[in-house]
């Protein structure tokens, strides 16, 4: 029987209801601490809870917080805001990208480079499963997806190492992919080692699409069965709404609606409207949604329908667990 793993139970797919695809609640990225970047470290449980609130009050149910080891996971904390607030949270197993590697792992003298080059791939794999299976962090709380990424138009070594660990962990417990793309480049090329280790594309999730708005990466990767991560709504830093709905519409033109995800990916205190600063957790649901219901309409789309996929069903399938492989 297929599964959705949650922080603190498995559901059944239809029990997950609306849901953001990428946020990050509580982190404080080792990287980040180091060079003092305050902005990037979320370390208040209490406020992030409050954003978790409103976002349930707006008609969320489901988050899925992509912050893995190397991203300062604490997940006691994400767990309690899961208990307070009633919204299911689907943790990540993993690693995040290389740069981040050059600070040191808490409670030990190595940086994460080091620790990545000095384990070898199957027993990163094994800590990977172990996260899945048994617990994160020596916690009951398990992850139920398990994540990697690579750098701006490269993949470094390191990088390549544990994407096959990951793949391996993949395979072995039929847990959803997701990955990162800095800057949405090197999609494609991951799709290729991924299919070199046997992976099926229909189990990965690529995010940042909407941060290289290239139709022609994008229905490629779609092509391959994979699903779009366009995770970046509300940043007009990068791009404005426009574009990435024209994106959406395009690949929804090719017949790919049913492989498209949403989220914020919320790594800032400026993001959160409870820190005192940003849009909010539940800005996608109250602002963004309505524009892109009236835009795909003008383009004669069913939005509600649109938005429906692209909050529940896809979701529904994509964090779904498969079968192991043997």
């Amino acid at each position: 029987m297929t599964f959705i793993r949650t922080l603190l139970r498995d559901i059944a797919p239809e029990e997950l209801e609306i849901t953001s695809s990428h946020e990050h609640l509580v982190c404080r990225p080792p990287y980040w601490v180091e060079k003092g970047e305050d902005d990037l470290i979320l370390d208040d449980p209490e406020k992030s809870l409050q954003d978790v609130l409103d976002f349930k009050a707006a008609g969320g149910t489901a988050i899925v917080d992509a912050t893995c080891i190397d991203y300062g996971r604490d997940i006691s904390a994400v767990a309690e805001i899961a208990k307070k607030s009633g919204i299911h949270i689907i943790a990540t197993a993993g690693l995040n990208k290389g740069f981040l590697w050059s600070a040191k792992m808490p409670g030990t003298g190595k940086t994460f480079a080091e620790w990545i080059d000095q384990t070898s791939e199957e027993d990163l794999a094994k800590l990977f499963i172990a996260e899945v299976e048994d617990g994160i962090e020596g916690t009951g709380y398990r992850a139920g997806q398990i994540k990697f990424g690579t750098g701006y138009n490269s993949i470094s070594a390191l990088e390549e190492k544990v994407l096959r660990a990951v793949a391996k962990a993949h395979l072995a417990t039929g847990a959803p992919l997701h990955a990162h793309t800095e800057s949405g480049t090197m999609a494609l090329e991951q799709a290729e080692l991924l299919l070199q280790m046997g992976v099926n594309l229909a189990r990965v999730s690529f995010g940042h699409m909407d941060r290289n708005p290239d139709p022609y990466i994008h229905r490629k990767l779609a092509e391959k069965g994979a699903f779009l991560c366009f995770d970046g709504l509300g940043k007009v830093k990068y791009y404005p709404e426009s574009t990435r709905i024209a994106c959406i519409l395009e690949l929804v033109r090719r017949g790919h609606e049913d492989q498209i995800l949403l989220g914020c990916d919320t790594a800032r205190k400026s993001y959160f409207r409870s820190y005192g600063y940003g849009l909010g957790l539940d800005w996608m649901l109250w602002k963004w949604v309505p524009r892109f219901i009236e835009e795909a309409t003008e383009a004669s789309f069913d939005g509600k329908r649109l938005v429906e996929k692209f909050l529940i069903e896809n979701p529904r399938r994509y964090l779904a667990f498969g079968e192991a492989e043997p």
